[in-house]
C-alpha cells in the first residue's frame, strides 16, 4: 500500500515538473527574452538543476545509510522526501513574488543587452530557478533506495518510479500548454502546482513518520556482490551519450514538427508529451519484464539506432503526411481536438518504438549496477545525474550551437552516431566482444550514418500545413504531392538557424522576379507582393512624425519597411532587431528590391529578441515599428503583450508613433479584439489602417494630441524618397492613400471594446490564434457601434476632411480614388461607396471609369456589387427607399448589414435603421420592441450622417 500510494504520488510531481518548466519558460523569456540563448539558458538551468540534484541526493542518500547502518535502524527517507517535496511547494506558491524582486533587481542593476547584460541576467535566473530544480533531483534517488524491498526487486520497482514519474510529466506537458496556462495564468498555474507539491510533501511525510518503530529498527542489510560489482563509469558514458543524442533529436523533431503542423505552441506541447510518454512506456516495459537477461540492453540500443535511421529517412515526409491528415478534418472549432488528437497518435505510432527504447535504457543500466542494494540511491543518482548532463549538452549543443554551422539532418546524424557509439561501448562492456570487432562494426556504421543524403529543403519547408483541403496529388504520395507543389519556385538559400529555418524562394516571370522568405515553412514577407502593406508600415508614422530622425524595426523581413526607411533623407539611424541568423544572413538576396537595405550606412542590425534589446536599449526613437509573423507562432505572442506595449512607449519620443502590422488572416474577430484592447490600454490614441486588405497596420500616438491635417499629408507624400515608395504599393494619389484608413485616430478608445487583454502573466493570445488558425478563420475589424464612436470616426475620418475640400461631398475623382483601393482589395466598404454613389446618378460616369480601370463587367458584377446587395445598402441611407414594413429576419440581415458595410466615407444614418425597427414593433412583433430597444440604447439617435 504504502508504495502504490508513493508511485501515485510520483505522478503527480512529475506533472508539476513538466508544468513549471512550461510556466518558468514563460516568465523567464520576460527577463532574458525569447530567443535562442535565452532558450538554451533556461532549458540549461533546469536540465542542470536536476543534474546536481540526482547528485547531491544520491550522495545525501548514501551518507544516511552509512548514518543508519551505523546506529542499526532504517533510515527514514520518505520523511526526508516529504521535505523535499514540501519545499519544492513552498518555493512555487513564493515563486511570483521571487520573480518579480528579481525582475526588478535586474533592472536596477545597469546593463545593456548585450553578452555581459545577458551573463547577468541568466545568473539571476540561475539563483531564481535553480533552488527547485536541484530539489526535484530527489525523487529518483531517494525513492528507489526507500522504497525497494530487495535486491531482485530493485529493477522493477526503480522503473516504476521512472515511469510513474515519467507518465505524469507526459500529462504535465499536454496540460500546460493546451489548457492551463492559456485558462489560468501563469501565476495561478504556478501557485496551484505548489498546493500538489505541498499535498504530496505532507503525504510523503505522514507516510514516513508512520512507519512502525519496528520497521524502523531494522538494520540496514549488508552491502550484497560488492566485489562483483561493475564499474559504474561505462555505464555513465552510456548514460551520458544518450542523454545527448536524445535530446538533440528530440530537438529536431521539435523542429520539424513546426515545420509539418505550424509552429504554435499545441505543437511543441504535443512533441515534447509524446517524447515524455514514450519513454514513460520504456520504463514501464522493463518494469513488466520476468526477467532480463545481460544481452537484453545491447540489443535495444542496436535496435534502436537502426529504428532512428529508418525514422530517418522519412523525415522530409512529414509535411506531406501531416497535410493529408489535416485535410481530413473540417474547418471548424468542433474538429480542433479531434485533429490534434489523431496527430498525438499518430506520432505515438511513428516513435512509440525508438523513444520506448530509449527509456528503457536507464532503468536497463541500472538492473546491471543494481548489485550495490545499500547503495541503490547513489547508484541511480550518478547513473541519472550522468544522463541529465548529457541532456543539458543535447539541448546546448544539438539544439542551439551546432545549429549556427549545421543544419537539422547533420545534428540528427549526430545524435545516431552518438547512440551507435554507446552501442558499442554496451557491446564491449555487457557482452564482452573484442575490442577490435567492436571498432570496426562501429566504423561501418559511422561510415554510413556520414554518407545518408541530406533532407531537402524544399520537401521540409513545403508549408504544407496552411493547405486545409487535399488536392489530387495528396493521395498520390508524397513525391506526387511535392511535385504538383514546386513545379515553378525554385529554393535559393535554405538555413537551419538556432531559431528557426529560414528558406527564400525565387519565382521569375514575365513580370519581373519574385522572392519570398519562409520561416517554418511559413511565408513572412514577399516581394513585390507584401508592398503595400510592409512600405505603409513605415510611410504612415511618417505623417505624424515630422521629421524622423531615428526608427527601430522589430523583425527585418525582405527588409522593405527597413529600406524604406533608410532612404528618407531626414531619418539618420534605422536599428533592426532581427532575432534570426538566417534571416540576416539572407538579407542581400532582398536587396534588389528594398533600395539595398543591408548595405545602408543608416542601418545597424541586431541580432536580439526584440523585446529585451529595446527594454534595455536607452535610446529613444521618434518611429518603432513592429512588423512580427502571425500571433499564433510561438513566441510572437510577446509582442502583442501589454508590458511589451508599453516598454515600446518608453522608448518612443515625446511626438514618436509606435506601428504594428498585425494579419487579420488565420485569426478571428476574438483573437483581433484582444490586440486591439491591448493596443488602446497603452496608447490613447489609435489609429488602424490597412495595407494588402487582409494586413492592418495600427498606429499608436505617444502623444494623444498629435494630428495631422489633410495638406500636411499631401506635402509628405510628394517628398521625393516617400513618393517613390508610394509608387510600389499601387497608390497613386492622397484619395487613394487615405483609402487605407480602417479606424480614424481616437476611435478605438470611444467603441470600448470588452473583454480581457493580452499580458505575458496571462498570455491568452496564442492559444486563441492559433486555435483561429487552425479553422482559417477570416478576422474582421469592429465597426463602430455607439454614438460617440461613430460620430468620433466620422470627425476624425481623413476621406471626410479631404471631401471638406469640396463642400464635404465626395466628387468622382475622390470617389473613384478611394473605391478603386477598396474594390480592388475586396473590401465590403466598396459597395458601401458605390451604392451611395448611384444615390447621386444611377449611371455616375466615374462608376463606369472605375468599373473599367478594375475590368468589371457591368453587366455582369461581382457578387459584392450586384443590384440586390446595393438595393439593401441604399436602403440604410434613407427611410424614404424602404416600403412597408421588413419582418423580423430582414430586419437582423439589415442590422448585420449597417455593421459590416458602415463607413465613415459613407455613413448609413442609424435613425433610419432605429425606425425601421419601431415599424415593425408597431406591426406587433414583440422581437423587434425587444431588439429596437437594445438598438436605441446602442446608438442613442446620434447626428451621425444627418
Amino acid at each position: 500500500m504504502t508504495r502504490a500510494l508513493a508511485l501515485l504520488l510520483t505522478v503527480f510531481t512529475g506533472f508539476t515538473g513538466l508544468v513549471y518548466e512550461v510556466a518558468w519558460q514563460r516568465y523567464l523569456a520576460t527577463l532574458l527574452g525569447s530567443h535562442s540563448e535565452a532558450t538554451a539558458a533556461i532549458l540549461g538551468i533546469f536540465l542542470g538543476g536536476l543534474s546536481l540534484g540526482y547528485s547531491v541526493f544520491g550522495a545525501l542518500v548514501r551518507r544516511i545509510l552509512a548514518r543508519a547502518s551505523a546506529a542499526g535502524r532504517k533510515p527514514r527517507l520518505l520523511l526526508l522526501y516529504g521535505g523535499v517535496e514540501a519545499s519544492i511547494g513552498v518555493y512555487g506558491l513564493a515563486f511570483p513574488w521571487l520573480f518579480g524582486a528579481v525582475q526588478s533587481l535586474s533592472v536596477a542593476i545597469p546593463h545593456g543587452a548585450d553578452g555581459a547584460g545577458f551573463a547577468l541576467d541568466v545568473a539571476l535566473t540561475a539563483l531564481l530557478v535553480g533552488p527547485p530544480t536541484v530539489l526535484m533531483g530527489g525523487t529518483i534517488p531517494v525513492l528507489t533506495q526507500a522504497l525497494a524491498n530487495d535486491l531482485e526487486d530493485a529493477t522493477r520497482f526503480h522503473a516504476f518510479v521512472y515511469a510513474s514519474n515519467t507518465a505524469g510529466a507526459f500529462a504535465g506537458a499536454l496540460f500546460a500548454g493546451f489548457v492551463l496556462v492559456p485558462w489560468l495564468g501563469l501565476v495561478v498555474v504556478v501557485r496551484a502546482m505548489g498546493a500538489i507539491n505541498l499535498v504530496a510533501g505532507a503525504l510523503f511525510a505522514a507516510i514516513g513518520s508512520l512507519e512502525s518503530e519496528a520497521t524502523a529498527a531494522v538494520p540496514v542489510p549488508p552491502l550484497h556482490g560488492e566485489s562483483r560489482a561493475p564499474s559504474v563509469a561505462p555505464y555513465a558514458a552510456v548514460a551520458l551519450l544518450a542523454g545527448f543524442s536524445m535530446m538533440a533529436i528530440q530537438t529536431v523533431l521539435n523542429r520539424i514538427g513546426a515545420l509539418s503542423f505550424g509552429a504554435s505552441q499545441f505543437t511543441f506541447s504535443m512533441v515534447v508529451a509524446v517524447f515524455v510518454l514514450c519513454i514513460a512506456l520504456g520504463s514501464l516495459a522493463v518494469s513488466l519484464l520476468p526477467r532480463i537477461p545481460p544481452w537484453l540492453v545491447v540489443v535495444s540500443q542496436a535496435l534502436l539506432v537502426g529504428l532512428l535511421l529508418a525514422l530517418y529517412g522519412q523525415v522530409e515526409n512529414a509535411p506531406w503526411a501531416v497535410h493529408a491528415l489535416r485535410s481530413v478534418f473540417r474547418d471548424d472549432p468542433a474538429s480542433f481536438f479531434p485533429y490534434w488528437t489523431s496527430a498525438f497518435v499518430g506520432l505515438l505510432l511513428l516513435l512509440a518504438a525508438p523513444i520506448g527504447l530509449s527509456g528503457a535504457l536507464l532503468p536497463l543500466l541500472f538492473h546491471h549496477l543494481r548489485h550495490r542494494h545499500a547503495d541503490l540511491g547513489s547508484v541511480a543518482g550518478r547513473l541519472y545525474a550522468w544522463n541529465t548532463l548529457g541532456s543539458l549538452a543535447g539541448a546546448l549543443l544539438g539544439g542551439y550551437a551546432l545549429l549556427f554551422w549545421l543544419d537539422l539532418h547533420h545534428v540528427f546524424r549526430i545524435a545516431v552516431a552518438g547512440l551507435a557509439i554507446a552501442t558499442a561501448i554496451l557491446a564491449v562492456t555487457v557482452l564482452r566482444v573484442a575490442l577490435p570487432t567492436t571498432a570496426g562494426v562501429l566504423a561501418l556504421a559511422l561510415a554510413g550514418i556520414a554518407l545518408l543524403p541530406a533532407w531537402r529543403p524544399d520537401r521540409i519547408t513545403a508549408g504544407a500545413f496552411r493547405s486545409r483541403q487535399s488536392i489530387e496529388q495528396t493521395w498520390k504520395g508524397p513525391e506526387a504531392f511535392y511535385t504538383a507543389l514546386g513545379t515553378r519556385w525554385r529554393t535559393e538559400f535554405h538555413d537551419d538557424d538556432p531559431i528557426s529555418t529560414v528558406s527564400v524562394t525565387r519565382l521569375d516571370v514575365p513580370a519581373g522576379t519574385t522572392r519570398a522568405i519562409l520561416t517554418n515553412g511559413k511565408v513572412d514577407g514577399n516581394v513585390p507582393g507584401d508592398n503595400p502593406t510592409v512600405i505603409l508600415a513605415a510611410v504612415l508614422p511618417l505623417l505624424y512624425v515630422d521629421p524622423a530622425r531615428s526608427a527601430f524595426v522589430i523583425g527585418y523581413g525582405t527588409g522593405m519597411t527597413a529600406g524604406v526607411l533608410a532612404s528618407i533623407p531626414e531619418v539618420d539611424r534605422v536599428v533592426v532587431a532581427e532575432i534570426s541568423p538566417g534571416v540576416i544572413a539572407a538579407a542581400p538576396l532582398f536587396d534588389f528590391a528594398n533600395r539595398k537595405a543591408s548595405q545602408s550606412p543608416k542601418l545597424e542590425i541586431v541580432r536580439s529578441d526584440a523585446y529585451r534589446a529595446l527594454l534595455r536599449s536607452e535610446e529613444r526613437f521618434d518611429v518603432i515599428v513592429s512588423e512580427p509573423s502571425n500571433p499564433w507562432v510561438v513566441g510572437v505572442e510577446m509582442l502583442f503583450s501589454e508590458e511589451f506595449l508599453r516598454a515600446a512607449r518608453s522608448r518612443l519620443g515625446p511626438k514618436g508613433v509606435f506601428a504594428q502590422w498585425l494579419q487579420a488572416y488565420e485569426t478571428d474577430d476574438a483573437s483581433l479584439g484582444t490586440v486591439l484592447r491591448t493596443y488602446s490600454s497603452v496608447f490613447p490614441k489609435v489609429a488602424v489602417w490597412y495595407g494588402l486588405s487582409s494586413d492592418l497596420i495600427l498606429l499608436g500616438l505617444n502623444d494623444p494630441q498629435a494630428d495631422v491635417s489633410i495638406e500636411g499629408i499631401e506635402a509628405r507624400i510628394e517628398e521625393p524618397a516617400i513618393a517613390s515608395a508610394l509608387r510600389l504599393t499601387g497608390i497613386d494619389g492622397l484619395a487613394a492613400l487615405v483609402a487605407h484608413e480602417v479606424l480614424p485616430k481616437g476611435v478605438l478608445a470611444e467603441m470600448r471594446l470588452e473583454g480581457d487583454r493580452h499580458t505575458l502573466l496571462h498570455p491568452v493570445l496564442s492559444d486563441r490564434a492559433a486555435r483561429a488558425f487552425f479553422v482559417g478563420a477570416q478576422a474582421s475589424v469592429p465597426a463602430p457601434t455607439n454614438r460617440a464612436a461613430l460620430d468620433a470616426s466620422v470627425e476624425a475620418s481623413l476621406i471626410r476632411r479631404l471631401a471638406a475640400r469640396s463642400g464635404g461631398r465626395l466628387d468622382d475623382d475622390l470617389r473613384h480614388g478611394v473605391a478603386k483601393q477598396w474594390c480592388r482589395g475586396g473590401l465590403a466598404r466598396c459597395a458601401t461607396l458605390v451604392a451611395d454613389w448611384k444615390r447621386d446618378d444611377p449611371d455616375p460616369p466615374g462608376l463606369r471609369r472605375l468599373f473599367e480601370d478594375l475590368g468589371i463587367d457591368p453587366a455582369r458584377p461581382p457578387e459584392g456589387l450586384r443590384p440586390e446587395v446595393l438595393d439593401r445598402l441604399e436602403r440604410l441611407f434613407d427611410l424614404d427607399a424602404s416600403d412597408g414594413t421588413p419582418t423580423f429576419d430582414e430586419l437582423e440581415r439589415m442590422t448585420e448589414d449597417f455593421d459590416r458595410f458602415w463607413t465613415p466615407a459613407a455613413p448609413f444614418d442609424p435613425r433610419v435603421l432605429l425606425a425601421l425597427w419601431q415599424r415593425c414593433a408597431a406591426a406587433g412583433d414583440l422581437r423587434c420592441v425587444e431588439r429596437g430597444e437594445r438598438l436605441r440604447r446602442r446608438f442613442e439617435a446620434g447626428r451621425v450622417g444627418a
